[in-house]
């Protein structure tokens, strides 16, 4: 039973269910601001298919919640995107018709590494 339960633990943990991106619902798929966390001055960006728990205009990724960085878009705006090392991470909170891509094509405002961004498809 021990066993089942720390399996149970990990599993959680490594699939992501406590990051915090998934707990202020960076990158979650949204119709109305008062879907995404409001205490992390998050709207819904609703520019983006199926809509984004993001921050628009952002300057450098320190104006981001936890685990999502300051992306200048191709659309001549900043947003903060969750960032990512693979397209799992992007989609804990969207559904398969909406889903975003994990890419390493965009550029940050600053230097985050080696990290990619869920970048959302267009509306």
């Amino acid at each position: 039973m021990r066993i089942l339960l720390a399996l149970g633990l990990v599993l959680s943990f490594a699939c992501g269910d406590d990051s915090g991106a998934d707990r202020l619902g960076v990158g979650a798929e949204c119709t109305a601001t008062d879907e995404c966390d409001e205490d992390t001055n998050q709207s819904c960006l609703t520019a983006f298919k199926g809509g984004y728990c993001g921050i628009e205009a952002c300057v450098v990724s320190s104006d981001c919640p936890e685990n999502s960085a300051c992306v200048a878009h191709t659309n001549g705006t900043n947003y903060c995107f969750r960032t990512c090392l693979d397209k799992a991470e992007c989609n804990a909170n969207r559904g398969a018709e909406v889903e975003s891509n994990c890419s390493s094509s965009v550029t940050f405002v600053d230097d985050v590494g080696n990290l990619k961004a869920c970048v959302p498809p267009s509306g």
